[in-house]
């Protein structure tokens, strides 16, 4: 990786990386990351093809299961590299020996004529409308679909989101079946069902119903449909959807939908290159991560890897786990292995991968249940890994209860967090001043570094980083709200709620689904189309 140094505001020599050398890497097969470290506005505006967004705010919480080896390559982009310089001093500071910036950033990449793309998740998307391109994946629109419900006939919905997606708005009468339980549980769905029955698959636009859509569609099951444009396409239309929906129980499997969705699997795995891994070659692979970066993903149901899984697996919900490829597989070209308690929603899942032109994709044959009878045990709960740094950044700080912390009139009070959580509750007379932007915003609300500040966020974690960064520039009296505004609200202080103060559009704010109103619902629905229309023949 050709680099030059340059010297960065914190005085410690960072290495940079041209637009040209960045494009080979790209073009290339080695494993490295390229991360986004703006916020989510701005990359969905306009980004590096390729580039896996981590705002620079995120990176300690995020960093140790997006790239858990410290010696991988890392390639950090922003607008013109002030950000991304900060954040790779950070990233140095946390371990991570192979750190460069993108020589003048993205401005600079776009005045070399190196191209850009907009949105997020842009891979999948991306791939969803080639699937429906290439394999004519049959879909139905909100207007029929509401006049056959109408006249009564026979039809199920099923809505592909997280359950957490489909409760706050889902088509009236759907139920919520993630995407990677899709094959799993259609046996006993439509057992009992007419031969006339018509499956309809909706998402909130189009990817996942798409997805959804074709696994059905390849395993052999008549009368299945996507809803075009999914809840997005059904407000459009001028009709109601449905909040709090409590539709939410998988039914019981039987040996015969199992049996079903194993057959697809294991048929899948042939025609895709899908890989299976039995324990003993899974624990070889699990080996190499003290030399390479490996990903492991549990995409079972969350109870179900709550209560108990492979340890070291990080769970990530199959349909989820495809829609978010870009943030499953932060580096490039490594192995990413998929685990169930079976082969079907393991199997089926890598296959997407495959698909989308992963090359080292596997999936644990027998999963869980392979791996106990083997005699090894497996993990409960969710592991939470400590933001990596916390402990230091904890000791630069000093922390104050909610009982202790001095007035508005007596000190600067800043909040860290992101526009959402500030408008939702922050003390009264705080300031908002986002941690990615910090050491350029600081000045305007805090010029004298004598000054008394106080740093705030959410659950006191993101203030902490914070105060500690503020220690580092120089000011000299810091202290940080323990536990954040979460232990201000317990303590039954009054809060503020709203953008008070705050005087340009946040820029870490991207609308989604029915977030958005009709206008931008129409033009990103009229984006993802287009995504698709390079593949038409």
């Amino acid at each position: 990786m050709p680099m030059t140094t340059s010297t960065t505001p914190t005085n410690s020599r960072i290495s940079t990386i041209s637009p040209k050398s960045l494009d080979a890497l790209l073009k290339g097969s080695s494993p490295f990351a390229l991360i986004d470290v703006r916020e989510t506005g701005e990359y969905n505006n306009a980004h590096i093809p390729g580039a896996s967004l981590i705002p620079r705010r995120d990176l300690e919480s995020q960093m140790a299961y997006t790239v858990p080896h410290a010696a991988t390559p890392i390639v950090l982009c922003d607008d013109d590299a002030r950000r991304a310089t900060l954040a790779a001093a950070t990233l140095e500071g946390l371990g991570y020996a192979d750190v460069s910036v993108l020589d003048g950033g993205i401005n600079r990449w776009v005045t070399q004529e190196y191209p850009t793309e907009w949105g997020v998740n842009v891979p999948s998307k991306d791939f969803g409308e080639k699937v429906e391109v290439v394999h004519q994946v049959p879909e139905i629109d909100a207007v029929e679909l509401h006049e056959r419900i109408e006249s009564g006939e026979e039809i199920v919905i099923l809505d592909t989101r997280t359950p957490e997606e489909y409760q706050r708005l889902c088509i009236p009468g759907g139920r919520s079946v993630p995407g990677a339980e899709l094959a799993l549980r259609i046996t006993d769905i439509t057992k009992g069902m007419s031969d006339d029955a018509t499956v309809v698959i909706n998402c909130a636009g189009r990817t996942r119903s798409i997805i959804g859509t074709r696994v059905l569609q390849r395993m052999g099951l008549p009368n299945v449909v996507g809803l075009k444009n999914g809840t997005a396409g059904w407000s459009l239309a001028g009709y109601s959807l449905e909040a709090g929906a409590d539709r939410l129980e998988l039914p019981d499997l039987s040996e015969e939908g199992i049996a079903a969705a194993e057959a697809y699997a294991d048929r899948l795995a042939d025609e895709d290159g899908v890989r299976y891994l039995d324990i003993d070659r899974l624990q070889a692979l699990m080996a190499r991560r003290s030399d390479e970066t490996v990903y492991l993903v549990d995409v079972r149901t969350e109870q179900e890897y709550a209560a108990g899984h492979i340890p070291g697996f990080r769970w990530f919900p199959g349909g989820q786990a495809v829609q978010r490829s870009d943030e499953v597989a932060v580096v490039k070209n490594c192995p990413v292995v998929f685990c169930c308690d079976g082969r079907a929603r393991a199997a089926i899942t890598a296959s997407w991968y495959r698909q989308m032109g992963h090359e080292h994709v596997y999936a644990v044959h027998g999963g869980t249940s392979e791996w106990q009878s083997a005699g090894n045990s497996l993990e409960e709960g969710h592991s939470q890994t400590q933001p990596l740094g916390l402990e230091e950044a904890r000791s630069k700080a000093r922390m104050l209860a909610p009982s202790e912390l001095p007035s508005a009139s007596e000190a600067i009070i800043i909040f860290v967090g992101t526009s959402q959580q500030f408008a939702q509750a922050h003390i009264p007379g705080s300031r908002w001043v986002p941690r990615g932007w910090l050491e350029a915003q600081i000045a305007n609300v805090a010029p004298d570094k004598a000054a008394s500040v106080v740093v705030t966020c959410v659950d006191g974690v993101a203030s902490t980083f914070a105060g500690a960064t503020l220690v580092d520039e120089g000011y000299a009296d810091i202290a940080v709200l323990k536990g954040g505004m979460r232990a201000w609200q317990e303590a039954g202080y009054a809060i503020e709620k709203g953008l008070s103060g705050v005087m340009h559009a946040p820029t870490d704010v991207v609308p989604a689904g029915t977030e958005r109103g009709y206008a931008d619902m129409m033009n990103y629905l009229r984006w993802e189309e287009e995504l698709g229309r390079k593949y038409e023949s």
